[in-house]
């Protein structure tokens, strides 16, 4: 191993195991070569990471960067002791906003913020961090960990990152040419993905890891709260990277916090509006569970949760069974849920 010179006593007693860091590392090295691509140019371990920018064919390359955390989803994933997939929702949270732009990801970082530093626990979440670039091809080429004793208890942890990809500046996604006509797509979520836990938080008490969050429920399809809400946010890169070869794509939009009413109308430009169909979106069961335990008001679902669409996608009329069937054969079960009109509100809901 790497490192055998360096220890300090002081710094242990201090609460910062130096050598608890080099063994993580160790233990992170086979997740992180799973993620290696053609970019990469060396090992982890360095002080930054190095990659080769794929610009053959391209005539003016723009590298486009994201960086988003979990949010509060970490406390759920501590209470279950559970932390192998918290590390998807780290790299789909940065990669699903970068493929709105039209750019194909080439990297990550993570930082992962702990109170104690246990080798075996950091590997675990690295390896869901790992799992996430394999699915949306990206190299995990570095990152950081980083103990603090005295800032947060020794259990837990905080995770973000932030990720990097590249396009054409001719291929970037342009709202200019939207018309009235044009139909909204929606791209299925896996449940509540990264958004809108705080109030999760609040209406299960899971704060105080209320013992009704571990019961199956038949509404759920057996499945408990907690395993329902933890299942790791979709990553939709490859089926995006697909449809953009083929299909004039007009606008994305990745639902995440503030829901329909904040994230759509960020892919619509002035003087459009996407007319949503309510009775068309596929609600994932979760969500009518959420708004009955908290009696929250439909809007304010609407307005927090995807409720089930994990991304909107605006293609011309068109080419809308083009779209659809791309996106079915990579794996999304792709479905129409609105249309654009003239209008200035930018999303309706009816």
């Amino acid at each position: 191993m790497e490192h055998k010179n360096s220890f300090s006593a002081s710094y242990a007693a201090a609460g910062v195991d130096i050598t608890a860091g080099y063994r993580a590392v160790e233990l992170m090295k086979q997740h992180i070569a799973r993620t290696r691509n053609e970019g990469c140019l060396d090992d982890v371990g360095g002080f930054g990471g190095c990659f080769g920018l794929p610009i053959s064919g391209m005539e003016e390359p723009v590298l486009v960067s994201g960086t988003d955390g979990c949010g509060t989803k970490v406390k759920l994933a501590i209470l279950m002791d559970k932390h192998d997939t918290i590390g998807i929702d780290a790299v789909a949270m940065c990669v699903n906003d970068i493929i709105c732009v039209g750019a194909k990801p080439l990297f990550f970082l993570d930082y992962i913020a702990c109170g104690k530093n246990i080798p075996e626990k950091i590997a675990t979440i690295v390896s869901g961090v790992a799992e996430g670039c394999v699915q949306s091809g990206a190299a995990l080429i570095g990152g950081e960990t980083a103990e603090h004793p005295g800032m947060m208890p020794a259990q837990e942890y905080d995770l973000a990152g932030f990720a990097v990809g590249i396009v054409d500046k001719k291929k970037i996604l342009d709202n200019s040419k939207m018309a009235p006509g044009d139909v909204v797509i929606a791209l299925p979520s896996t449940g509540i993905h990264s958004n809108g836990f705080s109030l999760c938080r609040k209406v299960f008490d899971i704060d105080n890891n209320n013992p009704e969050l571990y019961i199956p429920r038949e509404e759920l399809g057996g499945k408990t709260i907690a395993d329902s809400l933890l299942v790791p946010t979709r990553i939709y890169v490859k089926p995006v990277l697909a449809l953009l070869e083929k299909v004039n794509v007009r606008g994305i939009s990745h639902i995440t916090g503030g829901g329909f009413y904040e994230n759509i109308p960020r892919s619509i430009p002035n003087g459009l509006c996407a007319c949503i169909d309510k009775a068309s979106i596929r609600v994932l069961p979760i969500f009518n569970v959420i708004a009955s335990w908290g009696n929250i008001p439909e809007r304010d679902m609407y307005n927090t949760y995807n409720m089930g669409v994990g991304m909107s996608i605006v293609v011309p009329a068109d080419e809308v069974d083009t779209a659809l069937e791309i996106l079915k054969a990579h794996g999304e079960d792709a479905y129409v849920i609105g249309h654009i009109e003239a209008g200035e509100e930018k999303v309706i809901l009816k």
